[in-house]
């Protein structure tokens, strides 16, 4: 297969006079149009293929704050963004980019990285759309935490310089030198600021380390005197009461089980199947149909693997999106979430795959928590929170320029910082709008057009 071979002055002069088109500038702009749609609406009509005895959780957490009503309504904000400023430029998005979405995880080798680790909403689309998602959330989480205008404009801006500065260095590498570059935790260790900074992130390395399925076998099973049962916790842990389930179960394993490669094929199976149940998770992923399962080996050393439902992308509705499997046919949901993944990852789970279940619904599996490590940033100082968006935007940069030219956004969004300032404007502009959005949420759980559930 032969391409035309453009030279990377000539890529970064495309991105630059895209600039007369579409002006970094306008990037700022978003105003709720007359006729947007109900916000509380789009939210009701996400519910509809969800467990509906599960839904008043999702709606319990989502109403907890401006923030994880944000986590929770990923199809408002898509909805919102098809009306602002496009280049034409795709790549392939995390599609629900928000800080939280962001943490550590261990890479096959066992190594901690820190990377995004969520794709359920993943696709491929306007590389604006996540960029402008991140910068917002770090809006709305400063406001969450009580930060004072000045330090949340400055996380807001580091996220989308570190992205702009990040994409440039990207412009000068090869695809492989792209793919190859990783944000190690022991990197991010050494290149602490001071030792205060330096003693948080060895501590969060070390609870990191205890979370792999050694550590949660004690915390979600227990012996019944024939083998390991998952213990139930209900509302958030339980077995179903469907007779069928653990035969239906094993059934999806073994359609799983092949979507592995062969030598990782061989090592799953030299675990055994010991018991599932269904495991709520999240706050957008709620009510969808997600479990867990615990596979022991045979000196009875534990697996557990987390299968989630995947549905279509919340925006997919919006894109044109001609996703399909190298012989023309649709893919499965959960074959998109795991190219996604495996494209955006600097390192991705060996047991991450997907299958189709027996009753026509497609989920993808991995590992469940696996060292998977989220930062903390309810106590944050704004120097830390600044630390986080360099960070954010840097992998963000990455995960992009492995699926479209780095060259030619570098040159788009250019040396200065009209694009940081303006998507820190829309950022502030869409976190008012999030504001009045989950108002209108909380007023609907209390004239109880919706049902909520609060944990305890």
């Amino acid at each position: 297969m032969t391409r035309p071979v453009v030279p990377l002055a000539e890529r970064v002069a495309a991105g630059k006079a895209r600039r007369s088109t579409v002006p970094r500038t306008s990037h700022a702009e978003w105003s709720a149009p007359g006729d947007r749609t109900d916000p509380v609406g789009l939210i009701e009509a996400a519910n509809t293929d969800r467990v509906a005895e599960l839904v008043p959780i999702r709606h319990g957490r989502m109403a907890v704050s401006a923030f994880t009503f944000f986590r929770g309504t990923a199809e408002i904000m898509a909805s919102d963004l098809v009306a602002t400023p496009r280049t034409g430029w795709d790549a392939q998005l995390c599609g629900d980019c928000h800080l939280s979405n962001f943490g550590l995880y261990a890479t096959p080798e066992r190594n901690l990285v820190f990377d995004i680790n969520d794709f359920d909403e993943t696709i491929r689309g306007p590389w604006e759309w996540d960029i402008k998602r991140l910068a917002t959330s770090f809006e709305i989480a400063g406001r969450d935490v009580g930060l004072d205008r000045k330090p949340r404009r400055a996380a807001t801006t580091r996220v989308l310089r570190s992205y702009r500065e990040r994409l440039w260095e990207y412009a000068a590498m090869s695809p492989l030198q792209i793919r190859y570059d990783r944000r190690d935790l022991a990197d991010i260790i050494a290149m602490a600021p001071d030792r205060a900074t330096r003693n948080r992130r060895q501590g969060m390395a070390k609870k990191a380390g205890r979370r792999g399925s050694d550590q949660l076998l004690p915390k979600l099973a227990a012996h019944d005197g024939s083998g390991y049962r998952i213990v139930d916790n209900p509302p958030v842990v339980f077995h179903s009461d469907d007779p069928d389930w653990q035969e239906l179960v094993a059934d999806f394993l073994d359609r799983y089980r092949t979507s592995l490669r062969p030598e990782i094929r061989q090592i799953f199976d030299r675990y055994h199947f010991a018991d599932a149940a269904i495991k709520v998770s999240g706050v957008g992923s709620v009510g969808t149909r997600c479990f867990i399962a615990l596979f022991l080996s045979d000196d009875d050393q534990p697996l557990f693997l987390q299968a989630k439902e995947a549905g279509p992308s919340s925006l997919a509705c919006h894109l044109p999106t001609g996703e399909t499997a190298d012989e023309g046919e649709s893919i499965l949901q959960g074959e998109r979430v795991v190219v996604g993944q495996r494209i955006m990852q600097s390192a991705s789970d060996l047991l991450l795959g997907f299958a189709r279940s027996g009753r026509g619904r497609d989920f993808y599996v991995r590992q469940l928590r696996d060292m998977k490590y989220s930062v903390e940033l309810a106590e944050a100082t704004p120097e830390e929170l600044v630390l986080y968006a360099d960070y954010c935007g840097w992998v963000l940069a990455r995960a992009h320029a492995s699926s479209v030219d780095a060259a030619t956004l570098a040159g788009y969004l250019g040396r200065g910082t009209q694009f940081d300032e303006a998507g820190a404007d829309f950022a502030t502009a869409y976190a008012d709008q999030n504001e009045a959005d989950y108002s209108a949420f909380t007023a609907a759980i209390a004239d109880r057009r919706i049902d909520a559930v609060t944990e305890v």
